[in-house]
């Protein structure tokens, strides 16, 4: 089955420097822990890194395609404002749009890595089936992933745990396709007629 989703995706990766500048590090360990984000500057950054999403968010969709440098930039914000601020209400929101942006810039591992961490550590998100699903088409689909067993368990799991959800109706419909060629599926779809 194909994914009716952003086709493609590429690995992205942020390293972070921990290494003090060489002035600092010399000096006492108390005033290292006074450099320290206090709860204040944490709420702070949270709200920076929440405006800042929300601005890359706005900024895509204007756009009718989305180019690389755009998606990294948006995905280096979605994913700042989740891993920073779990608790946030939206930072589940954004796993997902993380998701979307890095299946459309050819990085299936970074949208995987988005979905797992929204699936696992969201279990009562409203839109978890939404997660669920997107990561499913991601197995299901031969050039990604490449996993048919995983994408059936995962359909199912959506059937199964959501049932009146949409997606439940939309995972049932995949399961019924799942190890057809798109010519199968066609053919099927024409009889339907």
């Amino acid at each position: 089955m194909r994914a009716i989703f952003f086709p493609g995706i590429v690995f992205f990766l942020v390293l972070f420097s921990c290494s003090a500048p060489a002035e600092r590090q010399n000096k006492p360990e108390e005033d290292s822990l006074a450099a320290s984000p206090t709860p204040k500057n944490f709420i702070t950054n949270c709200r920076l890194l929440h405006r800042e999403a929300l601005r890359m968010d706005s900024i895509l969709l204007r756009e009718t395609e989305i180019h690389k440098a755009l998606g990294i930039k948006a995905i280096k914000a979605f994913t700042g404002l989740a891993y920073e601020c779990p608790e946030d209400s939206l930072s589940p929101v954004f796993l997902i749009k993380t998701a979307q942006v890095a299946q459309a810039i050819q990085n299936v591992p970074q949208a995987k890595t988005a979905l797992d961490k929204c699936i696992a550590d969201y279990p009562n998100f409203k839109d978890r089936p939404a997660a669920l699903f997107l990561l499913a088409t991601l197995y299901d689909e031969a050039t990604y992933l490449n996993n048919e067993q995983e994408a059936k368990t995962l359909y199912q799991k959506i059937v199964d745990e959501y049932p009146k959800s949409p997606w439940a109706d939309n995972a049932k419909g995949a399961l019924k396709f799942i190890g057809k060629s798109d010519r199968q599926i066609m053919e099927e779809l024409k009889k339907k007629r």
